[in-house]
């Protein structure tokens, strides 16, 4: 039953309880990038009977453009790009462009769409052609979408934390899939973890992967601190070799800190002095309880808040070194 909707926000009731949920209602654009040339946004179709819809076998990338004061910029935009044809190759998918194509087709993405900020997805899958496991005479399809979208967690997460929860579901083993790849299936396994977490009352879930260590959140790579040190897992764990991950490190050695990868138990994550998530679309967020214990204070913690505030200044280009991250859209 619902009780009320206001702006992005929905009160669903669950046997008398009201729980909350936050929308990521999607604006769309006018355009969308499919296979070489622009269409409108409700001409981007595919087939129904695409392989990809049917076996799960794409890959795609979380990319994020912001209003800096040079204008509009993505970053990490080269990264990205690489991780796309890397995640396209582990699957074996292959993209018929060039980089610099596909590069080219996500800047014009947000400028033909007149967006200053923007969420960008490039996505690569098999298009309509033989059925069944082995996609022989399949084509490879690649399509590049921008639109405005707001804080992945919520506005209030920067500065309020998260709460979560130590999910039942556990990460798919790397002996299984590709964890390094960020392929469209694999998603399948957060999409339980993320629905089991808000039916719940949590924000988002901490998966475990094989051996009982923890292996990342739902959509994002987590960091632990303890006593001033920095530890994450590492991918052998699950956990994707997150490019905000990777700049989160970068950022914490420039502050002093040195973080290391290394296996962390349940023991570890419930005792942390501090704990956050990042991600592209998460950005840095601090984790302030699992499964209802407060992690330190209950609020996001000093070096948390460091590393945010780092990171948002680089992204927004107001950091001396942001032009090492950052690509102008025109």
């Amino acid at each position: 039953k619902i009780f009320s909707q206001l702006n992005n926000s929905i009160f669903y009731s669950f046997n008398d309880k009201k729980v909350y949920y936050l929308l990521l209602i999607m604006e769309k654009s006018k355009l969308i990038w499919l296979n070489g040339e622009f269409v409108n946004w409700e001409d981007a179709k595919v087939s129904v009977m695409s392989h990809t819809l049917h076996y799960g076998t794409g890959v795609f990338e979380g990319i994020r453009a912001r209003n800096c004061k040079n204008g509009t910029s993505i970053f990490r935009l080269n990264d990205h790009v690489d991780r796309l044809y890397n995640s396209a190759s582990a699957y074996n998918l292959d993209i018929p462009y060039d980089k610099d194509v596909i590069t080219q087709a996500i800047k014009d993405s947000v400028h033909l769409n007149e967006l200053t900020s923007a969420y960008i997805r490039p996505l690569v899958f098999f298009g309509e052609g033989e059925m069944g496991l082995l996609p022989n005479n399949v084509p490879v399809n690649v399509s590049v979408a921008a639109w405005s979208w707001g804080a992945y967690l919520g506005d209030e997460a920067g500065n309020n934390g998260v709460k979560v929860c130590i999910s039942k579901w556990k990460r798919i083993s790397p002996e299984s899939f590709i964890p390094t790849a960020k392929g469209v299936g694999g998603y399948m396994n957060s999409t339980l973890a993320k629905i089991d977490a808000v039916n719940n009352g949590y924000d988002d879930a901490i998966m475990f992967g094989d051996g009982d260590v923890v292996a990342e959140g739902s959509g994002q790579n987590l960091f632990l601190i303890k006593n001033s040190k920095i530890t994450t897992p590492p991918i052998e764990t699950g956990a994707l070799g997150g490019i905000t991950r990777r700049t989160a490190i970068e950022i914490a050695s420039n502050l002093g800190y040195e973080t290391i990868e290394q296996n962390i138990s349940k023991e570890d994550l419930l005792n942390a002095d501090e704990l956050f998530f990042t991600g592209t679309a998460t950005e840095v967020i601090g984790v302030v309880s699992v499964d209802g214990k407060d992690i330190g204070t209950g609020s996001p913690g000093i070096i948390t808040n460091a590393i945010r505030k780092n990171y948002l200044e680089i992204v927004n280009g107001n950091n001396p070194i942001s032009e090492n991250y950052l690509t102008l859209v025109k």
